[in-house]
């Protein structure tokens, strides 16, 4: 297997770990909802069975701080013991669009409860295990701004804040680092947002179409303190740049999808390349996944530009198929059919999606092969 520099696994399997309160204002919790919250036991052995020794979960806030400073661990601590008991490593989701319910996220003190949280889950992880521990601090802070910040499709509900949110969001990554690492040196992160591509309809369209593209980088360049070098950003709160692709990330400037067949569709390897040259960094694909008959063939379109990606000098450290798990979908609970697995019955057996498995199980070949490839030429060298 090609050998990542800082995860256990190349392959990974992502469980959705979503959190927040829809425009309805009931609360989500895929956890619970995809049975994962009753069943982590086999779905980690499952993980290892199919090759995947590093997963992406979440640690649920709103469950854990039950009151200002008070922490209930009993959601967290059996998926922890049960995730080293399977030997499988995990990257853990902070703040995946939920907090509790006491808390304004406008208000200073949003950053503070964060980063105190933040705190106490690293204290738990550092006397549970002794392992160095990977932390995704807030998911998509570029996208829960948009959706979150600019068109109220789920908490907090704002339309036209969409900047305020970005940069409230990026204080609290921060602060949550800051916090952690003084519990934990070691511990290592993943800043994760989308990856896109948007291409003019027209000459005149040229500078709208490249200021919306550019527009992806802004919270990792904030991060970096490249941009609103007053939040306090510096370049070592980008450690592992986590990059979120599937096939609607490629548009036209107004609207309308680009198809991988199309001349404009920007080649993922391509896309890859320009955010580790912009950052220095190491990247993840930490999110990919299709749904329906297409998981295989997306999944191996990943994996092709992902080893192009590789042989042309872009460190990617890894592929996170997310959601490896089928989910009820967030506004209306249909059967959401993306994962390798499927709901759980009531012993917690899942349906393997076979086309998917068997892809699968070609690219783990496949890397396991241009893993020792690499290992023939720096032995040359």
């Amino acid at each position: 297997m090609y050998k990542p520099k800082a995860f256990g696994g190349f392959f990974m399997g992502g469980f959705e770990c979503s959190t927040h309160r829809r425009h309805d204002g009931r609360r989500l919790d895929l956890i619970e909802a995809t049975g994962h919250g009753r069943h982590f036991e086999q779905d980690f052995a499952s993980m290892t069975r199919h090759g995947m020794r590093t997963v992406r979960s979440g640690v649920r806030w709103h469950l854990i701080e039950t009151s200002p400073g008070q922490f209930d661990w009993s959601s967290f601590l059996p998926m922890l013991h049960a995730s080293r008991a399977a030997g499988v490593q995990v990257i853990w989701d902070l703040c995946h669009y939920g907090w509790p319910d006491d808390i304004d996220i406008w208000q200073p003190n949003f950053v503070d409860r964060f980063a105190n949280f933040a705190a106490a889950v690293a204290q738990v992880v550092k006397d549970e295990t002794g392992e160095v521990p990977f932390y995704a601090p807030i998911n998509e802070i570029s996208y829960w701004s948009w959706a979150g910040g600019d068109n109220a499709a789920f908490n907090p509900m704002a339309r036209g804040r969409g900047t305020e949110l970005k940069v409230q969001l990026v204080r609290a990554s921060i602060a949550a680092i800051d916090a952690i690492r003084a519990v934990e040196p070691r511990a290592r992160f993943v800043q994760i947002d989308p990856v896109i591509n948007v291409v003019p309809k027209s000459k005149a369209d040229r500078a709208g179409a490249e200021g919306y593209r550019q527009a992806q980088y802004q919270a990792w360049d904030m991060l970096t303190g490249r941009i609103w070098p007053g939040l306090g950003g510096k370049p070592d709160y980008l450690d592992i740049v986590g990059v979120n692709y599937y096939s609607d990330n490629q548009w036209f400037h107004g609207g309308g999808m680009i198809e991988r067949t199309d001349p404009n569709y920007r080649p993922f390897r391509e896309i890859l390349a320009e955010t580790h040259k912009r950052y220095g960094k190491p990247v993840l694909v930490a999110e990919t996944g299709a749904e329906g008959d297409p998981r295989a063939s997306w999944f191996r379109y990943v994996c092709d530009e992902v080893a192009a990606a590789l042989e042309a000098g872009t460190p990617v450290e890894g592929i996170c198929l997310y959601p490896v798990l089928d989910y009820p979908g967030w506004a209306d609970e249909r059967h959401c059919a993306t994962g390798l697995l499927g709901f759980p019955d009531a012993e917690g057996r899942r349906e393997v999606h076979a086309p998917l498995a068997e892809e699968l199980a070609r690219q783990e070949a496949r890397f396991e092969r241009l893993g020792s490839a690499e290992e023939l030429k720096t032995d040359a060298a």
